[in-house]
Parts: C-alpha cells; sequence; structure tokens
C-alpha cells in the first residue's frame, strides 16, 4: 500500500509503462513525488518503478474491477494524471469501425471517469489534490478521418473540465495537458503496428518528445496550491494544427 508523508507524497500516473506516462512517472520522481505507476504492461512500470523508488501496480482502464483494484492498493495521493488513451484507425466517418470507437471512449473517457472517481476523494482528503488529463489538440478541434478519436478526446475534455465547476472552493485542482504531435507509440498504435506508416507522422519536422510533456505536467503540478493552470496547449514549432504544419522536404 501507498501512502502520502510530508516528504514524499504520492503521485498515481496512468498509462505510466511508455510514452508520455513513463516520462512524467521519472519527472515527478524528480520533483519529490513517490510515484505510483498503473498500466497493462506491469514488467515496464516495474522497471521504472525501481529506477525511481516508485511503485508499480497492474492496470487496465477498460477493466473496471482491475480500476478499483488498483485503487484499493493506494492509501493515500496527492496527484493523478489520466494519462492512459490512445487512437486506433484514421476512417472516414462513413468507413467507421464501431469496435474501434468503441475502444477509443472507454480507454480515454470512461478510462478517465473511472480512474478519477476512484481517486478523486483521496485527493481532495489530501488538503492539496491535482487532477492531471492529458488530452489532445484533437479535443480543441476536429479533422478529416479522426472522428472517433477527435469525439473520444472532446469528451474526456468535457468530463475533465466539468469538475473544475463541481469541486469549486474545494482543496483541488484541474489541469488539462493538450499536446499535439508527440512521437511515442501513439501512432504506431493507431496505425496497427505499421512502423513505416507510423514514422511518416513524423517526417520532416521535430516533434515533441515525450519528456516535453511531462516537464509541463511538472511544471503544472508544482505551483502553488493557489494557481490552478486550467489549461496548456503544446505543439511543435512546425505544428500550426492537427491538419497543418510545415515540413522540410
Amino acid at each position: 500500500m501507498t501512502a502520502v508523508t510530508a516528504q514524499r507524497p504520492t503521485a498515481v500516473v496512468t498509462g505510466a509503462s511508455a510514452g508520455i506516462g513513463a516520462a512524467t512517472a521519472r519527472a515527478l520522481a524528480a520533483a519529490g513525488f513517490h510515484v505510483v505507476l498503473g498500466a497493462r504492461r506491469l514488467q515496464r512500470c516495474e522497471e521504472i518503478a525501481r529506477e525511481i523508488d516508485g511503485t508499480a501496480l497492474p492496470l487496465d482502464v477498460l477493466d473496471p474491477d482491475s480500476v478499483a483494484a488498483f485503487a484499493d492498493g493506494i492509501d493515500a495521493a496527492r496527484v493523478l494524471v489520466n494519462n492512459a488513451g490512445g487512437a486506433r484507425g484514421v476512417d472516414p466517418v462513413l468507413e467507421a469501425d464501431e469496435e474501434k470507437w468503441r475502444w477509443m471512449w472507454e480507454a480515454n473517457v470512461l478510462g478517465t471517469l473511472r480512474l478519477t472517481k476512484a481517486l478523486l476523494p483521496m485527493l481532495i482528503d489530501s488538503g492539496d489534490g491535482h487532477v492531471v488529463t492529458v488530452t489532445s489538440i484533437a479535443a480543441l478541434e476536429a479533422y478529416d478521418n479522426g472522428s472517433g478519436y477527435t469525439s473520444a478526446k472532446h469528451a474526456q475534455a468535457a468530463l475533465h473540465r466539468t469538475l473544475r465547476g463541481e469541486h469549486l472552493g474545494q482543496p483541488v485542482r484541474f489541469t488539462e495537458v493538450a499536446p499535439g504531435m508527440v512521437e511515442t507509440e501513439f501512432s504506431l498504435v493507431r496505425f496497427g503496428g505499421d512502423a513505416e506508416r507510423a514514422d511518416r507522422v513524423y517526417r520532416g519536422l521535430t516533434p515533441l518528445s515525450a519528456g516535453d510533456v511531462a516537464d509541463v505536467i511538472a511544471f503544472a503540478v508544482t505551483r502553488p496550491s493557489h494557481v490552478n493552470i486550467d489549461q496548456i496547449v503544446l505543439k511543435p514549432r512546425d505544428q500550426h494544427s492537427a491538419m497543418r504544419a510545415h515540413r522540410e522536404s
């Protein structure tokens, strides 16, 4: 079981086995937190946990029983980073695959709902709680062939933003982090393991790294308690929007 101490408060990071989640776990550990890492790939989380003196617990955000067991393994926490999620496919609406949509809504929206419901009471009880939800620029704009993902991210963002008003006056902060292109496993998963197609997403420009996003998350949660950074949008310098970027030939 984990516990918050005066010296080392606990931060919980979902989707922590790789990418933004793994980088965030490292960044929060460096900022003085005891980090609980949750993901389906437990072995990867355990390796990172050993590196940062954290705790790794199995977590599948699509499974309510897994979320409940994960929450039961945590005594107290101050920070929750809702990072688990992802995209599958780039089908136009008329060719939409309902199973891919269902997975995206379960992972991004209901996964965030489940973790937030399970852990928010203890965040508030800490006296200085903070929920960070990693959405996307897809939560701010729609783009061609991305309706399954953009609709899920819009819904996830609406869920998160609603919390800000529902808990106004309570000792908990809410920050949405909306990245643009980040070179992680994201595109590889979206394209069903097609590495060449995934690599083309970032060709000709310098994308954000997982560490860039983690730095922003660590900054937000280490501000003074009276400072709530509602939303942070970050993109590569060469990216204007989801559909427009400058690429070197």
